[in-house]
């Protein structure tokens, strides 16, 4: 069972840290608020109130007997970078970091996080998608190129097969897999016929999938 910890409790912090707890890991959380302490201590066994760049302080939590460290400090630069450098320079396996912008970002990344993600600006993209096209439930940006999108089957998709789509061939689209319901068809063939409600899980380009008039 992987050993996680989770350092700056702020909403996305204590989001991911009570999930993960929930999932069955062995969580510990950091803040400096003692209040925030004293909330997750009721649901999570391991919590511990410390200031974000006490260097000292940070050595004491044993950080290379975990597997993930996630930095979820996101208003404070320093503390977020002193955090970062601290994981790395234990022998954290695996070091996501929250940045909150592009900037913070790189500069997570130089400083050698595994992982850099932006809540708020893939949260804010989402949303817009969700605004332009109804039937999007779901964006994840692959990469800047690429885009993992979740739609519901738009009308002039239904009982169809994937062969008079063409979506692949037509658009460069990959169909990663088709939700009817609760059961899932994971790579489908192209004889599979798209029915009201489907929901696909398609990667491609992101200018393609204007073409295609998703987004």
């Amino acid at each position: 069972m992987k050993q996680i910890i989770v350092i700056g409790c702020g909403r996305f912090g204590s989001a991911a840290a009570k999930t993960l707890n929930r999932l069955g890991y062995d969580v510990m959380v950091v803040d400096q608020d003692i209040d925030i302490i004293k909330e997750l201590s009721e649901t999570i066994t391991h919590a511990v109130q410390m200031d974000s760049i006490d260097e000292a302080s940070f050595r004491t939590l044993g950080l290379r007997n975990f597997d993930v460290a996630i930095i979820a400090i996101g208003s404070n630069l320093e503390a977020s970078i002193m955090a970062t450098l601290i994981a790395k320079e234990a022998g954290v396996p695996m070091v996501i970091a929250k940045a909150a912008n592009e900037t913070h970002g790189k500069l997570l990344q130089k400083i050698g996080a595994d992982k850099v993600i932006f809540p708020e600006r893939d949260m804010g993209m989402r949303v817009a998608y969700s605004l332009v096209t109804p039937n999007i439930m779901d964006v994840i940006e692959f990469s800047p190129d690429y885009s993992i999108i979740e739609i519901v089957a738009l009308k002039e998709w239904e009982d169809k097969s994937l062969e008079d789509l063409n979506l692949s061939r037509k658009y460069g689209m990959t169909i990663i897999a088709i939700k009817t319901g609760d059961s899932i068809n994971i790579v489908p063939s192209f004889e599979t016929i798209i029915r009201k409600d489907d929901v696909l899980i398609l990667l491609g380009p992101n200018d393609n999938l204007k073409k295609l008039k998703i987004i």
